[in-house]
């Protein structure tokens, strides 16, 4: 069976992409050209067409959005693994009333591609913990958050 392939999200995954998902995004490195993939949690789709995600500018991941904004995110839910592939661009400002130094990332969405394997579900979505303090934990999630719902 031919693999299908969608230019925007699902609402199930418009919905389920609201924020405290682990997901891994892919880039190009800029010196390398090698694969990159990092962990990231701060990320909401804004629609069916755009993802938006917070990232501190000096991390490697702005470095390769510059050099190639090709990126995909691996998202691992509802039910299955999904691809989600288009161009980023990294915001220069910093994300108004967030405390620590981020900025905006946002993806235009070009193919979203079901990866996982035939005949297989996904049972349950990958759990984390933070390990610093909860209640700072609560207060960044809510001002970045915040700040990425305001574009």
């Amino acid at each position: 069976m031919a693999e299908k392939v969608v230019t925007e999200l699902s609402q199930d995954l418009v919905n389920f992409l609201q924020g405290e998902k682990l997901v891994f995004l892919h880039t190009t490195d800029f010196e390398t050209g090698a694969p990159n993939v990092a962990a990231i949690s701060w990320l909401l789709a804004i629609s069916p067409k755009v993802i938006r995600f917070a990232v501190d500018p000096r991390s490697r991941i702005v470095s390769n959005i510059k050099k190639d904004g090709r990126v995909s995110v691996a998202v691992l839910g509802p039910d299955s693994c999904y691809s989600i592939s288009g161009v980023a661009k990294a915001d220069t400002e910093n994300l108004e009333g967030v405390a620590l130094k981020m900025i905006k990332v946002e993806i235009a969405i070009d193919e979203v591609r079901d990866v996982m394997f035939y005949g297989a579900k996904l049972l349950a979505e990958p759990k984390y913990e933070k390990t610093y303090d909860p209640k700072l934990a609560e207060k960044y999630d809510t001002e970045v958050y915040t700040a990425l719902k305001k574009g």
